[in-house]
């Protein structure tokens, strides 16, 4: 079996699971007056289960393949296959979410895009600051005030 099949096999067993959750644990201790609204707060991760579940299994069943035979993901040669690339963006993921907090959002968020843009190979600074800062503004605002979520813009040392 090809290593995407195998990964979809995985992802088949997430969503199983998680499905399950949100299909029976999640509404169980829901007050009395939320049973009545149309939208429970488990709504969206039971739609999230089954369209990842339906894309994984259409993985799994091969449906997504086209006429022409596709080359596969070779594990044996993942050397050629910027592995260096994806390994830097897998730690600076990692990286952001150690510092998101103590150094605020804006600064966390627009060095991990600009940085990120640099591993993938954009090399146009004025491009790469200027969307990663009007991005990084922009989902902000969205989230602080529109949804009147709080997060914290600057670092604590500056007052955030």
């Amino acid at each position: 079996m090809a290593l995407d099949r195998w990964i979809a096999l995985v992802l088949v067993g997430v969503c199983l699971a998680y499905g399950y959750a949100a299909w029976f644990t999640m509404d169980g201790s829901l007050a009395p007056f939320m049973k009545r609204n149309p939208i429970w707060p488990s709504t969206f991760p039971k739609v999230l289960s089954v369209i990842g579940l339906i894309a994984s299994l259409t993985i799994l069943l091969g449906l997504e393949k086209a006429e022409e035979k596709e080359a596969d993901i070779d594990y044996r040669r993942l050397g050629d296959y910027h592995l260096g690339q994806a390994l830097f963006l897998l730690g600076l993921m990692v990286a952001y979410a150690l510092c998101l907090r103590p150094l605020g959002f804006l600064f966390s968020t627009s060095a991990f895009l600009i940085l990120g843009s640099f591993i993938l190979g954009e090399r146009r600074w004025i491009v790469m600051v200027l969307v990663s800062l009007t991005a990084t503004l922009i989902v902000w605002y969205l989230v602080q005030q529109v949804l009147g979520i709080y997060l914290r813009p600057l670092p604590g040392f500056i007052g955030g």
